[in-house]
């Protein structure tokens, strides 16, 4: 039946215990080694992608501060573009009016002139007006 051999024991005990040291050398040793890394390529990644998003995160709050600087400047700047707009159109219509004003007081004084003459040649013209109004009360 089965015999039991301390010969072949040992042999394949000695064998067990080196394709046992064999499998640690070159298996589970590097596959330890490569997980662990790869664990700390992980871990690097990960304090990286922190950082970089902790820079992301200034980046975009001067970014945002730059804008919203370049807003007010823009505001700033549009006020006073309207500011000197306004100044040069109240300064346009000072001159303007002043101009008109000119024009009006010479009118009133050529039409202040021309009443005078008109009077003048009426004046003049009151006794032949006279005459032809006591003609024609005759002749009626």
């Amino acid at each position: 039946m089965l015999e039991l051999s301390p010969g072949l024991m040992i042999v394949v005990l000695l064998i067990f215990f080196f394709l046992l040291y064999q499998l640690n050398d070159r298996l589970y040793k590097p596959l330890i080694r490569f997980m662990d890394e790869r664990d700390r390529t992980i871990a690097a990644d990960l304090e990286a992608a922190k950082n970089l998003s902790s820079d992301s995160d200034d980046l975009l709050k001067k970014a945002q501060e730059n804008l919203d600087a370049a807003r007010a400047e823009a505001a700033r700047l549009r006020q006073e573009a309207i500011d000197a707009a306004k100044a040069e159109t109240e300064k346009a219509l000072t001159e303007k009016t002043a101009e008109l004003e000119k024009e009006y007081e010479a009118f009133k004084a050529r039409l202040s002139e021309e009443e005078k003459a008109l009077s003048a040649a009426v004046l003049s013209e009151i006794p032949l007006i006279k005459e032809a109004l006591k003609a024609k009360f005759t002749q009626l």
